[in-house]
């Protein structure tokens, strides 16, 4: 099978396309033809240096897969060949991802792919979209006519956040750089914040008449989490699916709960975003649709730390017959 390698940690031109053996599913697993592969930032950090995540080049990435199922293992009942499915493969140890035309997965990590979604699409949700999920509804558990500030809202995973917490009846304020302000509108927000011009923290104050927002969503980094805490009600929550040092001075006094975000792989949530797409209120913000081949040129954009919403990957060689995928 083709697949994109690292040869070694280091900037994008590290991938070499090589043809290697179909790997075989086990008791518990299947075997996936991967017909389109999201691309995330976490990508983009492994292949600088996986060490953290357990990886030793050279290795496959990749961890969003829309594909069929292509061989069942034994112990599975769920699937059967032929099967659409998706899902996000483990990250760490993971030697194997989904830059690669086939793709062995447990299959209690896998749902079936949403209907309405063609694979390019679909390829797009389950780690960005899971990401969401967990933050705005399990960990921030926001409320119907509650207030929520998410920074990066037009990336990968603010764009599901915002969609995800309008579905909720949440009012959204959501920060992006100037050339985005209309993709925020467009995904639902209620304020759309140019942090260029305005402070998203006074923005959330005025909004709020003063007393903060019920929660924080932050998918950039950087200051953002520590700038926001102000703008926060006593008893408020932030999220952040990235490292930072918080000054917990401010959250203390105000009784903030404050969440770092990992995504666990799992079928539930998978099937909970699916109830979203296929009801109309959630839908991948696609960036970009690229070869294979070209995944150098993804992570250019992925090292940039710019864009909107997602760049996916064409795996299967089939899509060129197949133009409903």
């Amino acid at each position: 099978m083709r697949a994109m390698v690292i040869t070694k940690f280091g900037g994008p031109d590290v991938f070499a396309l090589w043809e290697i053996p179909r790997p075989e599913p086990k008791y518990g697993e299947l075997l996936v033809r991967v017909v389109a592969s999201g691309t995330n930032p976490v990508d983009a950090k492994i292949r600088a240096n996986g060490a953290w995540a357990g990886i030793v080049p050279p290795a496959i990435l990749g961890y969003d897969v829309s594909g069929i199922v292509e061989k069942v293992g034994s112990g599975v009942t769920e699937f059967s060949l032929g099967d659409e499915v998706f899902y996000t493969p483990e990250i760490f140890g993971n030697q194997s991802g989904s830059y690669a035309e086939y793709n062995v997965v447990a299959a209690s990590i896998v749902a079936k792919k949403p209907q309405s979604l063609p694979h390019l699409e679909a390829a797009a949700v389950p780690l960005a979209g899971g990401t969401a999920w967990e933050a705005v509804v399990r960990r921030l558990n926001v409320q119907s006519g509650e207030m929520i500030l998410i920074h990066g809202g037009a990336g990968g995973v603010g764009s599901f956040a915002i969609q995800i917490a309008k579905s909720l009846g949440v009012r959204v304020l959501a920060t992006a750089g100037p050339s985005n302000q209309a993709t925020l509108r467009e995904l639902g927000a209620d304020v759309a914040i140019d942090y260029h011009r305005e402070d998203p923290a006074e923005v959330a104050l005025r909004e709020s008449s003063g007393k903060g927002v019920d929660a924080v969503f932050d998918a950039v980094g950087g200051e953002n989490l520590n700038k926001s805490l102000t703008a926060l009600r006593p008893f408020g929550r932030a999220a952040t699916t990235l490292g930072v040092k918080v000054d917990l001075g401010d959250a203390y006094r105000k009784n903030l709960a404050i969440y770092s975000i990992f995504l666990t792989r799992e079928r539930g949530r998978l099937k909970e975003l699916t109830n979203l797409i296929e009801q109309g209120k959630l839908k991948p913000l696609i960036d970009q649709v690229l070869p294979l081949e070209q995944v150098r040129k993804a992570h250019e954009r992925l090292d940039s730390g710019h864009g909107r919403g997602k760049i996916v990957l064409r795996v299967s060689e089939r899509l060129r017959e197949c133009p409903e995928v």
